[in-house]
């Protein structure tokens, strides 16, 4: 996995080596020194629960019948089937979206049900019901309105739907408001009562909707082998949601991705076996990263470039040539969105510079292009604190309004500082880490005086120091391949369960490094201490060179990763940071 960090200086936060807790650990559950250090670290140091983390099962997923209201839930749609009444689900245009209206879309399939779904257009619409789209539902003849990954804070369009006389079900996962959708039939989010598992994704919450569907038409209705291939499918789908939406990778979420990522690589269904084809990745084993950044975006690229129907349709055809046809234009139109984000970024970097909003006494950006394109404009203000590191807010001027995507840094709350300076703005919305808004284009200027002001007072100079998090400091020697093999048992990593970086300190190096790649921007080298060598690979860090040649001894961030070339893997070093003394 290549190094996605800028190479701006980074504060090291190195977590504490108990060398006697190790030794418990290692001696009570048969892992090695930094295996063991990581454990601990993740608080997990009984036999029982370690079991639990090293082998995830379906079995650890939380019943349906947890949510309170599934119920109620089942029963509705239920009677829609059994009474022939048209069922709509109104989903979204991200991962999450598209992979929860498919879930449904599959089952209700099984079922012989009339349906129909809808997905907002991601520009023209936004995000979330809108009563245009409910009236155009309405008019097609619904009669249960059904929402995935949205429906949790519009209590006004739910009473609109109801008023034109469809039934509501919500499923969802956003930060519900104090105002609850009264005049919905039952609400089913995980940040309700009590749930065990409150950071699941909307795919997650649509998926056991389906699983207590299948216990309701087992054996009266679904066979057991329809049952078993539609939660089979549903995991799937749910497991792609979960990552894309950066969900938290412990608990049920672990379970989930641990089984999916092995069977959507096995996986039968057309639009997966054409994603995965397009995707370069057939036949090959899957990990986070490839859902996270081969896979996801080009489903990504449907709501991005052109309308996510497209992407629901892949997901839920059962034509292999459509399949495959679909899969062929996402990839096409991800490549599209590719070089509009490396324009945008380009220009976006030149004003930065231009207009000195990268000098260090800045403690935010605010800039308006012109033609940069709404779907893309919050993947490139990602980007843009990859290399900056400030809160950082991108808009696309049409002249009279100007509208766009925000992202943050750690510790800062992009919302409420929104929310701080919204007397400018047209409409805006969104959560602590990202948000959109909409200005008037005159009113910018004052905005960004505003909003600067508001992170001058809220952005110390430690907020705007980058944080590596190390598991400890440990020798070369502790890296023995046993240690690297119980390292991946550890997976599968993402948010809440992070990819093991450790810290070395008093290396050196063994020979000159190479420079690498088509750009020769990597460099490979091999590194000593007193305990051992490794050999170390360190990807856009070629600025490095002329200092590792200069330096006696440093210290490196680290992760220890199988080299995998020609079926063979041998250990390395993926090198995240340097430090010289």
């Amino acid at each position: 996995m290549k190094n996605k960090l800028s190479n701006i200086e980074k504060k090291w936060q190195v977590k504490d080596v108990d060398n006697d807790r190790i030794k418990d650990v290692c001696s009570e559950l048969g892992v090695t020194p930094a295996v063991a250090q990581v454990l601990i670290n993740r608080k997990i140091t009984e036999q029982e629960e370690a079991k639990k983390f090293l082998k995830p099962s379906l079995k650890d997923l939380i019943l349906p019948e947890r949510f309170s209201q599934m119920e109620a839930a089942v029963e509705k749609i239920a009677e829609a089937v059994k009474d022939c009444k048209k069922i709509f689900v109104y989903g979204d245009y991200d991962v999450d979206g598209i992979t929860a209206t498919s879930i449904l879309c599959r089952i209700f399939d099984a079922l012989g049900a009339k349906y129909n779904f809808y997905i907002p257009h991601r520009i023209e619409e936004g995000y979330g019901l809108n009563t245009a789209a409910l009236d155009e539902i309405a008019q097609s003849g619904a009669e249960l309105l059904i929402t995935v990954d949205c429906g949790i804070c519009s209590s006004r369009e739910v009473d609109y739907a109801v008023s034109l006389g469809m039934e509501v079900v919500i499923t969802d996962h956003h930060v519900p408001e104090e105002k609850l959708p009264e005049s919905a039939s039952a609400v089913i989010h995980p940040m309700l009562d009590d749930y065990p598992s409150p950071k699941s994704c909307g795919a997650m919450v649509a998926m056991k909707l389906a699983w207590a569907l299948c216990e309701e038409y087992r054996g009266s209705g679904l066979s057991d082998k329809q049952c078993r291939d539609l939660l089979l499918i549903s995991t799937d789908f749910a497991s792609l949601g979960t990552v894309a939406d950066v969900m938290p990778l412990t608990g049920e979420n672990r379970s989930l991705i641990s089984y999916g990522l092995n069977s959507l690589r096995l996986s039968n269904l057309p639009g997966v076996r054409a994603l995965m084809n397009a995707a370069g990745l057939s036949g090959k084993p899957l990990d986070t990263f490839d859902l996270s950044f081969r896979i996801s975006p080009m489903l990504n690229a449907s709501g991005r470039m052109g309308h996510a129907r497209l992407a629901v349709e892949l997901l839920t055809t059962d034509n292999e040539i459509r399949a495959l046809r679909i899969a062929e234009y996402l990839k096409e139109q991800n490549n599209q969105r590719k070089k509009i984000e490396k324009k945008i970024f380009k220009e976006a970097s030149h004003l930065i510079s231009a207009t000195g909003l990268d000098h260090p006494d800045r403690r935010s950006i605010i800039i308006a292009g012109e033609e940069w394109h709404l779907g893309i404009v919050g993947i490139v203000a990602s980007r843009i604190i990859e290399k900056f590191y400030k809160p950082t807010i991108l808009l696309n001027s049409d002249g009279k309004l100007s509208t766009g995507s925000a992202r943050t840094i750690e510790g800062f709350n992009i919302l409420n500082a929104i929310n701080a300076c919204s007397d400018h703005l047209v409409k805006f919305g969104g959560h602590s880490e990202a948000a959109g808004i909409t200005i008037e284009t005159e009113n910018l200027p004052r905005f960004v005086e505003d909003f600067e002001n508001y992170a001058k007072d809220n952005v110390s100079d430690e907020i705007l120091i980058q944080k590596l998090e190390l598991e400890g400091w440990f020798g070369i020697k502790n890296f023995s391949v046993r240690t690297f093999q119980q390292l991946e048992k550890i997976a599968p990593f993402g948010k809440g369960n992070p990819r093991p970086v450790f810290a070395a300190k008093g290396v050196r190096l063994e020979g000159s490094p190479q420079k690498i790649g088509s750009t020769r921007e990597h460099l490979r080298f091999v590194i000593r201490d007193a305990g051992g060598r490794m050999p170390c690979v360190a990807f856009k860090m070629a600025s490095y060179y002329n200092k590792l040649l200069e330096s006696d001894y440093f210290s490196i961030a680290f992760e220890p990763i199988f080299n995998e070339y020609n079926g063979e893997k041998r250990p390395q070093f993926v090198v995240r940071d340097f430090k010289f003394d």
